[in-house]
């Protein structure tokens, strides 16, 4: 119980300058910015799934909670978000170069979350009407995040970001515990016997086992891989389902839980998808 404590604090410390940088940009656009500033913001779109596939691949999950604040303030389109959520590396880098994974295993792995993200995040701001000149002109909504979050943004930039950053640290830590918990009990050489053994319905798991949002399913997907449990199909169907806490930010943060669970699913679909694909290609 120790260990899942310090894991969950650490987990969740790690992501507290990521958050209140994000609160405090966010406060700035909405307090200072001029409507310039606000068209620039909306007409970056057209190119916000390009921008956020490469910035997902950053190790470390802070971009994905990131990414998650910035959709609930209506900062960022959908398929922005979803390109970040797919390609958000988490905690796979460090294992590839800490396991001294070769440089092209490494570069093939970053290049396919890139591409699925990237393209996933085309395809829903096209299929979206994100791009049709009625849905460029809506206006960022960051008083709407303000007012779900039921603080005193007038307060000021710096206190109104530091109130959003504690709410949210405070929240993420209890989920985290509770994650770790279920992990921790379920057991990862069971989960691992299981997947190899159903190649194709390892597929569908390994990405369904990323969607947790916790770092774990970043390692442990990783980690089979490099050991030759999980096929590169199955692998990466779990590492691009797995954007960290993004998807518990966005669900906490985003005060329409329809388009929550939409999101989520448009993920695990990308993510199924490019899994059966490499599945049957390799």
């Amino acid at each position: 119980m120790t260990d899942i404590l310090l894991d969950a604090l650490w987990d969740t410390a790690r992501l507290i300058p990521f958050l209140f940088l994000t609160y405090l940009a966010m406060e700035y656009i909405e307090h200072r910015a001029a409507a310039r500033t606000r068209q620039l913001i909306s007409r970056a779109g057209r190119s916000g799934p390009l921008l956020g596939a490469a910035v997902g691949l950053f190790p470390q999950c802070g971009f994905s909670t990131a990414a998650a604040n910035l959709y609930a303030a209506r900062l960022v389109s959908r398929g922005t978000l979803i390109a970040v959520f797919l390609s958000t590396s988490d905690e796979m880098l460090p294992i590839l170069i800490s396991e001294a994974a070769g440089v092209s295993e490494i570069l093939k792995l970053l290049a396919i979350k890139f591409v699925v993200g990237a393209a996933a995040g085309f395809l829903v701001d096209l299929a979206g009407g994100r791009f049709r000149r009625d849905a460029v002109a809506e206006e960022p909504q960051i008083h709407e995040l303000c007012e779900h979050e039921h603080c005193d943004c007038q307060a000021g930039i710096l206190p109104s970001a530091l109130r959003h950053t504690v709410n949210i640290t405070v929240f993420l830590f209890l989920a985290t515990i509770a994650l770790n918990l279920v992990i921790h009990f379920l057991g990862e050489d069971s989960l691992a016997a299981f997947m190899q053994s159903l190649p194709l319905v390892s597929v569908l798991l390994a990405a369904l086992v990323g969607l947790i949002p916790n770092c774990a399913p970043s390692v442990l997907m990783t980690q089979l891989y490099l050991q030759g449990a999980l096929h590169l199909g199955a692998a990466m169907a779990g590492l691009l389902a797995g954007s960290g806490v993004g998807i518990l930010v966005l669900f906490r943060m985003n005060p329409d839980r329809r388009e929550s669970l939409k999101i989520t699913g448009i993920v695990y679909g990308a993510a199924v998808a490019a899994g059966l694909i490499l599945e049957l290609v390799s």
